[in-house]
């Protein structure tokens, strides 16, 4: 699965093409933008870019009105055709949101149920009351996603519905040639419609991903040969950040050893699943991080952790933002790339996760682990690979049984003498020198 090898990178289209909140109706081809941005995702070593939700809504993207259109306030279909041909010749692969669980109440057969009642032909493709009322005085009821009335839930074991579903899914692939979907809110979809979505998609194109939301629960039952190829990693985000700034490595390393290690009862050892350390629904990771110089090091064991990195538009060279400053603070528009120290790094991170058997599908340990540092190593049948993280600002001289003569660092390609002995020492510089 190409997936499991690849470095990915979100775009979320309505914030980074400074679209309005509102649906105006206006046509105008921001979507475009995207060109001028590949070569920087090139040189982030980044093969795989997830756009956040793309076809036409209400407002934000995930109240969807059409399945079939782009949304008019980042273009048209030829535009963002325009726009997946200039990756895929990139060598870049493509991936959509699938909002499946729910749409706009601008989807024209949600309209036609408001309109026609009880005799809509789409009047089973919701959950409706129409004896009950709604918070919009529709004078009937219907289910909303979690209490929000703007987002209708769809009806997944009505036939019409998911066939609707399937034959939107089939159009991207034939007009966009997209490569997977990740799944909104994968924790609320039917799990029957789960295993029909991805026998569909197996059978219309190889290798096709699919990647669920999930936050909380037991992964296994989404991400397994019937449903999902991965699924957020919700269960390490935080370690990822807290770690850091509680000097205390324990967190993250206990959750990725109980997780992932070799053990029978870890419940997620070999999957690949879903890492970042942000993204469009929670803080960005400069402005969670007390310590600036640990930027680099949470990209490191981002990077270095089992599963599929995932780098934010604008993090990758320190963009702050805060999730108390609303969601549209989260999806800003930038200008034009910037390139500086981090996003270098991350780059050479993102070249040497991709390029690692290791990294990618290799087991876990963590043979050294203090409160401010932790080394973590990788193996598979081909290949060893040592995390090593300092987050203090002092040097610090590990001593550890290394397994090895000599190494080569995957960043800057030295080589390394471990003196092949047990009791081998092993140096992690301050918070700005780290080794992968």
């Amino acid at each position: 699965m190409w997936a499991y090898e690849s470095v990915f990178y979100q775009i979320y289209p309505l914030g980074f093409c400074d679209a309005p909140f509102e649906n105006d109706g206006v046509l105008k081809h921001r979507i475009t933008k995207v060109l001028d941005w590949v070569e920087h995702i090139k040189s982030l070593n980044c093969n795989a870019v997830y756009f956040s939700p793309i076809f036409e809504s209400d407002t934000h993207g995930y109240n969807t009105r059409d399945y079939s259109k782009i949304d008019v306030r980042l273009g048209t279909n030829e535009d963002f055709k325009q726009v997946c041909d200039k990756l895929h010749e990139n060598n870049i692969k493509v991936v959509l949101d699938g909002v499946f669980n729910h749409v706009g109440r601008g989807f024209y057969q949600f309209q036609d149920v408001l309109k026609n009642r009880e005799n809509s032909r789409y009047k089973d493709w919701f959950f409706i009351n129409f004896g009950g009322n709604s918070n919009y005085n529709d004078g009937l009821w219907y289910e909303g996603w979690e209490g929000n009335y703007d987002l209708v839930k769809l009806n997944l074991r009505n036939p019409e519905v998911v066939n609707h579903i399937l034959n939107s899914v089939e159009g991207w692939i034939k007009e966009f040639d997209i490569d997977g979907l990740r799944l909104d809110v994968a924790y609320c979809l039917d799990k029957d419609f789960l295993k029909q979505l991805r026998s569909f998609c197996d059978s219309k194109k190889e290798d096709f991903v699919l990647i669920g939301e999930l936050l909380h629960g037991d992964y296994s039952q989404w991400v397994n040969s019937e449903m999902l190829h991965s699924a957020t990693n919700y269960e390490c985000y935080k370690g990822l950040h807290s770690s850091f700034n509680s000097m205390n490595m324990f967190e993250i390393c206990h959750s990725l050893k109980n997780r992932f290690g070799n053990e029978s009862w870890c419940p997620y050892r070999g999957m690949h699943l879903f890492n970042f350390v942000d993204n469009h629904d929670v803080s960005r990771i400069a402005s969670i991080l007390e310590n600036p110089k640990h930027l680099p090091l949470v990209y490191a064991l981002m990077m270095g952790m089992p599963g599929i990195p995932c780098v934010y538009y604008g993090s990758e060279w320190g963009a702050t933002a805060s999730k108390s400053e609303g969601d549209p603070a989260l999806r800003a528009s930038f200008d034009e790339p910037i390139e500086n120290e981090l996003s270098e790094w991350v780059s050479k991170l993102a070249k040497a996760h991709s390029e690692s058997p290791a990294l990618c599908y290799g087991s876990i340990a963590v043979p050294v682990l203090t409160n401010k540092q932790c080394i973590i190593e990788r193996t598979c049948d081909t290949q060893r690979v040592l995390v090593a993280i300092n987050a203090d600002d002092q040097p610090y001289t590990a001593h550890f049984d290394a397994k090895c003569g000599r190494a080569v660092d995957l960043i800057t390609g030295k080589e390394h003498d471990f003196g092949g002995g047990r009791c081998s020492r092993f140096f992690l510089g301050n918070s700005l020198s780290n080794n992968i």
